[in-house]
């Protein structure tokens, strides 16, 4: 089975070969490091990347015969938000919740306590299918997996002494 080692970010600026085959991803299949994957033409490969990563609609796979696999984002139920957005996405943000942001509403994928938690913030909610494209993470491209700010740990160990200006002071 032919392997696709490479991923070729989209750049829409740069001329493009136009892809050899296409492979319509969910947002989760889009993150990925080793799997076999079926193109729409019936045609399967294997993806054996480095490390794991996060594809993005428009990516291309880069197989080792020079050949390119278009990455399509799928359609999948997601919700449309709308309404006082700025806190709305705060509320989604605080959560480490996938968000895909427009100018006039959010788009998450479904969650039923999400969804509960917005209808009581205000929010307009729209059921929908549509392909879901979040924001990649603020310190890069890809997603933001867990609550690491980088490489500092801001929390001392438990047997190390408190010091000024992190000492508890009671009164």
């Amino acid at each position: 089975m032919l392997p696709a080692r490479s991923v070729l970010r989209h750049d829409p600026s740069a001329p493009a070969e136009p892809p050899s085959e296409r492979v319509v991803l969910t947002y989760d299949e889009r993150f990925l490091r080793r799997k076999r994957l079926t193109c729409e033409s019936g045609a399967s490969f294997l993806v054996d990347l480095a490390e794991t990563t996060s594809l993005n609609d428009g990516d291309a796979l880069l197989l080792d015969d020079g050949r390119q696999v278009a990455v399509v984002a799928a359609v999948e139920p997601v919700v449309q938000v709308t309404g006082p957005l700025p806190r709305l996405a705060w509320h989604i943000g605080n959560r480490h919740t996938p968000c895909e942001v427009a100018a006039d509403h959010l788009t998450i994928r479904r969650d039923h306590v999400i969804e509960a938690m917005l209808t009581q913030l205000g929010a307009t909610l729209t059921l929908t299918l549509a392909p879901f494209r979040p924001e990649g993470g603020a310190y890069g491209h890809g997603r933001t997996l867990g609550h690491d700010h980088g490489p500092q740990s801001f929390a001392a160990p438990l047997s190390a002494p408190l010091s000024a200006p992190f000492a508890l002071r009671h009164g």
